[in-house]
């Protein structure tokens, strides 16, 4: 019996339509119809988290949702968070602690610190340890990790604070303005 569907995903701000059975695992059309080689099959169980992507912001296993689970809501993967150029402040924060050895725990463990730097930007160690604890590293490259995800909360601060000195100079009326007194 031939179930394939129409389907239709919005992966990284765009909407894709593909032609596939609505029961296949998000995790297949992510990367053999969209390309998308971030999330990686690690496991095919969601116990690893290699596949993780976002799914309206919360972190998810692409091997065990099916499409079907996905349309209708805004996925995220690695490639949606920044570009080779301008790196989300996540992926800077890895980049810059140099935390990957084989690299194949990388996506679940940023896209899982994005989720939760989002929820709360200023999370605690053990909230830290926690949240990626479903995530495994075989290379064993947990401490910097662990101090790539306390990178990434001082770039987003950072981030954060340039942002609000941006609007606040946008506020203030312009110089030869405000000194003029003729």
């Amino acid at each position: 019996m031939n179930r394939t569907a129409t389907l239709t995903l919005d992966v990284n701000g765009a909407s894709h339509t593909l032609a596939a059975d609505p029961d296949t695992p998000l995790l297949y059309l992510l990367r053999n119809d969209l390309a998308l080689n971030g999330p990686k099959f690690g496991c095919g169980l969601g116990e690893c988290g290699a596949c993780t992507v976002l799914l309206d912001g919360m972190p998810t296993r692409s091997c065990v949702t099916t499409a079907r689970v996905a349309q209708g809501r805004a996925i995220t993967t690695l490639e949606g968070l920044g570009t080779r150029a301008a790196p989300h402040p996540v992926q800077q924060a890895f980049i810059d602690e140099q935390a990957a050895q084989c690299g194949y725990c990388l996506n679940g463990m940023i896209m899982t610190t994005k989720a939760l730097l989002d929820r709360d930007p200023t999370p605690a160690l053990d909230t830290i340890r926690r949240e990626l604890s479903r995530n495994l590293c075989r290379c064993g490259t947990h401490v910097e990790i662990l101090r790539a995800v306390q990178r990434a909360v001082q770039l987003l601060a950072e981030a954060r604070d340039k942002a609000h000195q941006a609007a606040l100079a946008d506020q203030r009326p312009p110089e030869h303005i405000a000194g003029d007194r003729s």
